[in-house]
This record gives structure tokens, C-alpha cells and sequence, in this order.
């Protein structure tokens, strides 16, 4: 049919596009007055002839014309086209068209929602892991998951249309079609998968048989769930077998907190038999206390060394209860009950013990300084001239220097070695909690889970308070301390009776104070207070004389840690080692001495070059810059390298800043804390 569509507004543009899709219907020709119509935009791209009257189009146009479409909407334009042409070309006028689109546009809707029905069906199909190939009445795929291509090894585009008997066998299917029922059976597909098939009957809405749905299951997954289970059965037999033989009283109870599983040790323990305790609530076995199986199954989260008295004999334990996760969901729990009843009191007063001494010794002397050089020797002697006296030190070095032994020892050879000595780092608190910390906090005066409690400057009167890494202590703090330093005397945070204190201050810092005055971030009123003695410590690249008695005297105690006997360093490893700059100082020199015992024989007696771990690592190589000094760890797992690219990292950023830790984090991105972690992260590898 031949059509001339007259008038190219936005009717007429969507009279164009839903007749353009019709195959059978050839539009010669569009017409409108106006070149710039949407309709004529539109049948320039579709490369159908235009024109600007009917008169012109007739000249343009070969063939018969059957309809001429008037999508004008104006009367009179249809009524002139209907007395031009009376009988042939038939005019169809804007008001039939109206109902034409109508339908034109429901039909589109039903095919849009058919193609969504099919989307989805095809997506069930594709989730589910059998594999379902659909045959209609004449033997032919209609449709394929992604499962049957899988287990076919032929793709869903080969086989629709085509005779479904290439790959699957006729007796599977053709029963079906015929009416009749089909076994289920067993077939080898082409990518050599062994299948078990069977055939469902698939009819249309007069209940005709309209074809078969094949379904198709991987035996080999079968076989390998079933091996699964037997080991699973033979895991659960053997942990019965260790939770059975174990010494450690074990319970175990499913998520509702029913006893599912105890052991001997579990009975001796608490003499309850697994007939008082299976089966029941797990607040069975509790003499006094909170069952923990529950408070674990509440929340998710394990416990530690909860005391409880359980059983009959009300028996004094300490018991850890941890949840059992199965992928994502909570199955129950698992107590290891300890008894402790023996050592309670003894571990009670280690326990006293240990708060009492919290921070209130030093553990080094003088003599523990290991060193023979110049810049060493006249350290030392000015710290002993200062521990004659009460006025407060400052001792300035890079990180990794000892400034903490420099203190100890001060402390130790002072008049008030018998009294307490408190460390406190401050870059390791906010500034909130350091006021806490240094000041103590009055009863009441917090409504956060803080009770009231003494600080430590409270807790050092009469001794000595080691302030490491003061230049990080806000000016607001700054301000509190200078306080009491000159007062003798402090206010504790929400406090207002004022405590007197005798404290004699140690601080420490790697920054430029100096340059902190300057800037504003350092009182310098409290600057003048707190460097009364100053006491440089060299860095090690300075003293690097020292480093073969200090490598020895690490060694010594790295023997008895790592199990080793090493008691001599080798030439060519001194070597090596005087010739790194460490800008870590003696704490890297203790890092890579720990790694090298790593390498040791347990046979071994003397540490060599090869023991050592690569020295001179430059980042600037990770970046594309190799260089002679360059280096790229080429051995040990990943986790071990990145650590060694971190590290490196680490050392050359505080060398690039002198050792100041604030400028290397900011340098890094990173908190000044983070820093730290990181930092001692590094030393305990």
C-alpha cells in the first residue's frame, strides 16, 4: 500500500514513526508548507521524499497513490482532498487516525509488557542453577537458561529453532509430546558433562500439549555436595573427638540457648552429667551470675574472663564464650570454663599489684646506655648533673634516640628514685583526654562513661612525670600545666578545689620549639619553664662509632626472644650497617636486627651480611627513579613486602623532616597518631 501523509506537525511526526515500522506500507511522500515541521525534520532522516503542496508531491511521485493520510486537522483541507480525489486515492481524515493511533499505541504497550514478561522469565530462568531447555510440539528449542548452555557447552542462540534431538535425546522429550509420561534419566552432553534429564509436559491455555520442559541437573555437583557431607560428618567427629579429650570444661548451646554439647572435663568440673544439662536452658549449670551463653546470643559479641560460680558445689570459674557465626547467621555458642577457684585470691592481689605499679617505675639506669662516643659520653654526664637537682629537663633528639632511657635513668640516680615515675605520650591522646589523663577528673563531673579519677600528675607527686612528645599538647593544655608547675598545685577537669603537687617534669620532643614559639603553637612562658636543662640526644648516624656495642647489646637480648644464640656480628654486616644512616635511629637499628634473626640458624653464632634484611631502600624507586643506592623488595610474601615499602616509607619521610612526626604526617596524609601506630606497629615486627 502507498500512502502520501499530508500535514508534518507533531501528528504527523508520530503518524511517521509508527508507520515507518510497517514493512508492507510505503510512504512516498510528506507534505507540509513548513520545511522546519518535525514531521519533515523526521522524514529527512528516514530518507522519505518531501514536499510543500499535494500538487508537487503527485509530480514527485511514481506509482499508484492508495491513501493519503490528512493529519492536519482541518476540515476544509479534507473536504478539498475528498473533492479532488472521490474515489482513488482513498482519504483518511485526522479524526479516524485518532483512533487508529489509539490502538496503534495499545498494541505497542502489550508488546513492551510481553517483552518484559519475557526478560524476566528469561532472568528466573537464567538464576536457577538447572538447566531447562523448553521444546514445542514440533521438536524445536524455544528456549535455553544459562545453566543448560553451561552444562550443553553450546550457546542458547545456536540451539533456538532448531530440532532439539542434537542434544538431547529423543526418548527424554518425545513421550512428552506424544502424551505420554517420561522417565527420569542419565546422558552424557557433547562438552562431556555427565546429566541426569528428565522431561516435563508443557500445554497452552486449551490444556493442548504445546511442547516439553527439559530439565537438566549436573550429577558432578550432586557427587561433590554428597563428598562435602561426608567430610563435614568426619570434621564434626573429629572436633566431638578434641572437645572430648580436651582438659578445658566445654559447653556448647544452639541459638534458642539449649545445651547441645558438653564434655567430661565439663562434668568433673562443675558435677552436673549431660543428661542435668543437654537439652535444658543454659542457665542451668549458673549457681550465681549471669548465664554469659545468653548475654552472647543477644548481642553477637564474645566475652572474656567473666567469674561465675556453676553447679551444685557452687564452683568459683572464669569462663569465655564466643559466638558460633555460619556465614551470617548466629547458630549458637561456645563457653570455655576455667576453674580458677585455687589461684582467685592470688590473681586478685597480682591484680592490685599491677594497678598500683601502673606506670610508677623506671626500669633503667645509666649503666643500661649503651655507648662509648664523644657526642654519647657528654649526654650522659649532663643527665647525671641534672638528676642531682629538681629543675625540670628537656631532652631533644630525633625519634628512636632514647629519650625514655635518658629519663629513666634521670629518675633512677635522682633523690626521688623511691617515689613514682609516670610516662605519659602526648601525641597519643586528644586534647580532651589528656587534660583528663594529666589532671584526673573530679566525681560527677562527666556525663559520659568516665567515673572520677586521679590524673597522673596527681599519681606522680613526690616522684618525677615524663611529658614524652610535649610539643603535641595543645596551647590550651599548655596553659594548665604551666599552672601547676608554677603554683605547685592543680584543679582536677570539672573540679574546683585546687590539690597540691610535687612533681619534678621530664619532657621530651623531637620538634624545633624554638620555631613552635614563633608560630604560636607553643607558650613560650612554659617554654622557658620546662628548659631549665636541656639535653640533646644524638641521633645514631652522628655516633655511628657506637653502632657495633649497641648491635651486640641488642643481639644479647634478642637471643633469649627469637631462641637464638648469636654472639658475634661479622665484618662484612658491620659494614654494611655503618654505612645505612639510620634515620630511625637506635629503634630501626633494633628493627632490622629482629628481622635478621628471623634469618639465623638456631645453629648459628654469628650474624652475617646475608642475614640482614635489605638496607638503603629508596621510595623514589617504587616511583620509576631507580637509582644506585635503589632498592625493590623482591622476596616474601605480599603482606611482608607491602609492610617493607611502608616502612621505608616511614623512614624517609621523618629524615626528609629532621624527625618531626607532625610535618611527616602531614606530608604523608595522615593523623599524627596514626603516625605513631604505625610507627610502633613497625617496631614490634
Amino acid at each position: 500500500m502507498n500512502l502520501i501523509v499530508l500535514g508534518a506537525g507533531q501528528g504527523g511526526e508520530k503518524v511517521l514513526k509508527t508507520l515507518a515500522e510497517y514493512r508492507d506500507l510505503q510512504i512516498l511522500c510528506v507534505v507540509d508548507k513548513r520545511p522546519e515541521a518535525p514531521g519533515m525534520l523526521l522524514a529527512e532522516q528516514l530518507r522519505i521524499p518531501t514536499a510543500p503542496d499535494v500538487d508537487s508531491a503527485l509530480q514527485q511521485v511514481q506509482g499508484q497513490i492508495d491513501v493519503i493520510l490528512e493529519v492536519t486537522g482541518h476540515t476544509e483541507v479534507y473536504m478539498r482532498l475528498l473533492e479532488r480525489f472521490p474515489e482513488r486515492p482513498i482519504v483518511v481524515p485526522a479524526s479516524a487516525l485518532q483512533f487508529f493511533m489509539l490502538i496503534m499505541s495499545e498494541k505497542e504497550r502489550l508488546i513492551a509488557s510481553a517483552r518484559t514478561r519475557q526478560r524476566d522469565l528469561q532472568r528466573i530462568l537464567n538464576a536457577t542453577q538447572d538447566g531447562m531447555i523448553g521444546i514445542d510440539a514440533g521438536g524445536r528449542v524455544t528456549l535455553c537458561n544459562a545453566a543448560a548452555e553451561r552444562m550443553l557447552g553450546v550457546s542458547s542462540a545456536t540451539m533456538r529453532g532448531r530440532k532439539a534431538h542434537t542434544w538431547i535425546p529423543l526418548e527424554v522429550y518425545e513421550p512428552i509430546l506424544q502424551g505420554k509420561d517420561s522417565p527420569v534419566t542419565q546422558m552424557r552432553s557433547q562438552a562431556g558433562t555427565d546429566l541426569v534429564v528428565h522431561a516435563l509436559p508443557m500445554d497452552d491455555e486449551t490444556l493442548q500439549r504445546a511442547g516439553s520442559l527439559v530439565v537438566l541437573r549436573d550429577v558432578t555437583e550432586v557427587h561433590r555436595l554428597a563428598a562435602e557431607v561426608t567430610n563435614l560428618r568426619e570434621v564434626q567427629q573429629l572436633l566431638e573427638a578434641i572437645i572430648q579429650s580436651t582438659q578445658d570444661a566445654i559447653s556448647v548451646v544452639d541459638q534458642n540457648g539449649i545445651g547441645w554439647m558438653i564434655n567430661p572435663a565439663y562434668t568433673r568440673l562443675t558435677g552436673l552429667p549431660p543428661e542435668r544439662v543437654i537439652g535444658q536452658p543454659a542457665e542451668v549449670d549458673i549457681a550465681e551470675g549471669e548465664s554469659m551463653h545468653m548475654q552472647v546470643l543477644r548481642t553477637g559479641q564474645a566475652v572474656r574472663n567473666v567469674p561465675l560460680k556453676v553447679g551444685p558445689l557452687r564452683k568459683e570459674v572464669i569462663v569465655d564464650v564466643a559466638p558460633i557465626w555460619v556465614g551470617n547467621e548466629l547458630r549458637g555458642s561456645v563457653g570455655v570454663i576455667h576453674d580458677v577457684s585455687e589461684i582467685k585470691q592470688l590473681t586478685d592481689e597480682l591484680q592490685r599489684a599491677n594497678r598500683l605499679i601502673r606506670s610508677l617505675s623506671a626500669k633503667y639506669r645509666f649503666e643500661d646506655i649503651v655507648g662509648s662516643s664523644q657526642a654519647v659520653i657528654h649526654a650522659i654526664d649532663q643527665a647525671r648533673k641534672a638528676a642531682a637537682t629538681s629543675a625540670p629537663v628537656l631532652l631533644r633528639g630525633e625519634p628512636g634516640t632514647g629519650k625514655e632511657l635518658f629519663a629513666h635513668a634521670i629518675h633512677q640516680e635522682s633523690q626521688r628514685a623511691k617515689g613514682p615515675f609516670v610516662r605519659v605520650n602526648c601525641a597519643l591522646f586528644s586534647e580532651e583526654m589528656l587534660e583528663i589523663e594529666l589532671f584526673g577528673l573530679e566525681e560527677g563531673a562527666s556525663s559520659s562513661l568516665l567515673r572520677g579519677r586521679i590524673g597522673l600528675l596527681e599519681e606522680a607527686s613526690g616522684g618525677t612525670l615524663f611529658l614524652d612528645e610535649i610539643g603535641e599538647m595543645s596551647v590550651s593544655t599548655q596553659a594548665k600545666l604551666l599552672r601547676v608547675l608554677q603554683e605547685k598545685e592543680l584543679v582536677r577537669v570539672g573540679g574546683t578545689r585546687p590539690i597540691a603537687v610535687d612533681v619534678r617534669l621530664i619532657s621530651a620532643t623531637h620538634l624545633h620549639l624554638e620555631q613552635a614559639v614563633a608560630a604560636g603553637r607553643f607558650r613560650e612562658d612554659l617554654y622557658y619553664r620546662i628548659n631549665v636543662i636541656p639535653i640533646f640526644i644524638p641521633p645514631l648516624r652522628y655516633r655511628k662509632e657506637d653502632i657495633e656495642e649497641l648491635a651486640k647489646a641488642i643481639l644479647q637480648r634478642q637471643n633469649q626472644a627469637f631462641g637464638r644464640n648469636v654472639d658475634a656480628i661479622s665484618k662484612d654486616a658491620l659494614q654494611a650497617l655503618i654505612r645505612w644512616d639510620w634515620p630511625g635511629n637506635v629503634r630501626e637499628l633494633e628493627n632490622v636486627l629482629g628481622r635478621a634473626m628471623m634469618s639465623v640458624g638456631y645453629s648459628e653464632t654469628t650474624l652475617s651480611a646475608h642475614h640482614l634484611p635489605p638496607l638503603g631502600f629508596s621510595v623514589q624507586e617504587l616511583a620509576g627513579e631507580t637509582g644506585e643506592s635503589g632498592y625493590l623488595p623482591r622476596q616474601g610474601t605480599l603482606n611482608e613486602r607491602m609492610q617493607m615499602v611502608e616502612q621505608a616509607i616511614l623512614r624517609e619521610t621523618l629524615a626528609a623532616t629532621g624527625g618531626n612526626k607532625t610535618e611527616a604526617a602531614r606530608r604523608l596524609g595522615i593523623s599524627v597518631r596514626t603516625l605513631y601506630y604505625k610507627l610502633e606497629t613497625s617496631e614490634k615486627r
